[in-house]
């Protein structure tokens, strides 16, 4: 049973199959009074919880009431509030409400629970439940209501959300014409899609999934085998380790790496991709550049093998040595640091039957050569582009609108792994699958951080050239987890790239 529920925590939807399988629910026979209840004591008691923790316990409590279930789930937590003591009052925006949401209104005001309005509330209260919207918002928020929103944001009251803060998009993220910035917000049964998209990272607060219990067989019934959504766990991260390792290993069998990296004007790119593919436990690395960074790699990482190329004018790789035998690499990682005058040398590694992985000037070049190469290779790709890059190699897609609908298209078009960097970082499977990164750190936002995760990803994909999707997975978390530890022991106003290198070997890896 505790697998299954760990099965539940990965699995993210959008608005539509949210309510299909309640639909399953409901149909099977749970009363939705009777689930609503369930939720709702559920709520109540997390967020009795996180009040004694923020010594916020006694405060008087606000309930932002909305017409649907969401209201009538937050109604339900102010009953009880209000049973157990607490001071409780509750503001109502728009008149009409659905018929158990009204029915749990009047039993709240027989009870003696205050109606009162905003400016109350908020002159009031130090904190606000928002039960305003759920899931399936669609309609842009305007008028009045966006503008008592705007009161409640521009006040000091601590803010709790129900399943997603009021004006949020289920599945894009997007604020619908105003939104409610939470403190907490509080996921009900599955993750919805927006926990994971850039647009509502900034009015989410912290997140928490709370688990009222869905069968797995509903979920199941409803997703089936269509294209799915997961949310990276540390237990799934860790699942795509190469651990643990045999007896009787050694060097040959933990893998082979060839990085193509660096330039006369970007040398220390190199260096961080080593460092990032040392950590990453790969049995061998070898590193191209430019002839005249060989000693400066082999000072830095001396336990690599260093292949000086043959330089351009400018300091770039002008091309690969012909004596390079291929065959001995089961990954190879290009793009930190090249500089859009390697471009003859992109061709030559999509050409290869191995794994290949493009990031930086790797995927800019790509861009300007056309995409049209990857759907021939017979090895996996894997792009890591910022925002940036992705619109440069998928003009007809935008990333600001839809990330985990823009990685999915990306990766179906191109037959590639597409790793769409950012806040909530995005995965896409050409099979339609995308897996989703729930937290990192503003403190990853220094250069250098992207020629790290190459390194990383890099190494773990010649330890599992069999399990390319997995690894990606792995090397996200991984280097995302090293950056939030290197913030809370270094600087929350950034991490450079050399010490997040030190702090990937501290991240427990069981």
């Amino acid at each position: 049973m505790t697998h299954c529920r760990n099965q539940i925590a990965q699995i993210v939807v959008t608005a539509a199959e949210m309510r299909a399988i309640e639909n399953r629910l409901f149909a099977a026979g749970m009363p939705v009074a009777a689930l609503m209840e369930k939720v709702a004591g559920l709520l109540a008691r997390r967020m009795i919880d996180q009040w004694e923790a923020l010594g916020l316990a006694p405060a008087k409590i606000g309930v932002l009431v909305g017409p649907g279930h969401n209201g009538g789930d937050a109604l339900v937590i102010a009953r009880e509030l209000y049973l157990q003591g607490y001071s409780v009052v509750v503001t109502q925006p728009l008149a009409k409400l659905k018929e158990l949401t009204e029915a749990h209104a009047q039993y709240g005001k027989s009870l003696g629970i205050p109606w009162v309005s905003l400016e109350e509330l908020l002159d009031s209260c130090k904190i606000l439940i928002d039960g305003l919207f759920g899931f399936g918002l669609e309609r842009s928020i305007s008028g009045e209501l966006a503008e008592q929103i705007d009161r409640i944001n521009q006040s000091q009251i601590l803010i709790c959300s129900i399943d997603l803060p009021s004006g949020i998009h289920t599945d894009t993220g997007q604020v619908l014409g105003c939104a409610i910035r939470a403190d907490y917000t509080f996921c009900l049964g599955l993750w919805k899609a927006a926990c994971f998209q850039d647009s509502a990272v900034e009015y989410l607060g912290t997140v928490e999934w709370i688990d009222f219990g869905i069968p797995f067989a509903d979920i199941d019934a409803i997703l089936g085998q269509s294209s799915r959504c997961y949310r990276i766990t540390k237990e799934r991260a860790i699942a795509g380790l190469p651990l643990p390792r045999p007896l009787l290993s050694h060097k040959y069998k933990a893998g082979h790496l060839l990085l193509v990296c660096g330039s006369e004007e970007y040398a220390g790119s190199a260096i961080l991709a080593g460092l990032g593919a040392r950590a990453s436990g790969v049995g061998m690395l070898s590193i191209a550049v430019p002839h005249r960074l060989k000693p400066l790699l082999v000072a830095q990482l001396p336990e690599a093998l260093i292949i000086p190329c043959p330089e351009t004018e400018t300091g770039a790789i002008a091309e690969l040595p012909d004596t390079l035998n291929y065959q001995k690499y089961q990954a190879i990682a290009c793009g930190p640091g090249i500089t859009r005058s390697a471009e003859p040398i992109i061709p030559t590694l999509l050409n290869l039957p191995i794994p290949a992985i493009l990031d930086a000037d790797g995927l800019n070049i790509l861009a300007s050569l056309g995409m049209s190469q990857l759907n021939q290779r017979s090895a996996p790709t894997i792009l890591t582009p910022h925002t940036g890059e992705f619109k440069r190699l998928f003009p007809n897609i935008d990333p600001n609108i839809d990330r985990i609908k823009a990685v999915r298209e990306a990766s179906q078009q191109t037959g590639a792994i597409v790793l769409l960097k950012g806040a909530r970082t995005a995965i896409g499977s050409p099979t339609g699958t995308v897996y989703l990164n729930p937290e990192s750190t503003p403190a990853l936002a220094r250069g250098g951080s992207g020629d790290v995760l190459t390194g990383l990803l890099g190494g773990l994909v010649a330890q599992l050239p069999q399990a390319p999707e997995m690894a990606t997975q792995t090397a996200t978390w991984w280097h995302a987890q090293a950056g939030i530890l290197a913030a809370q022991q270094r600087t929350a106003l950034g991490v450079d790239a050399f010490h997040l290198t030190e702090y990937l070997s501290q991240i427990p890896l069981r």
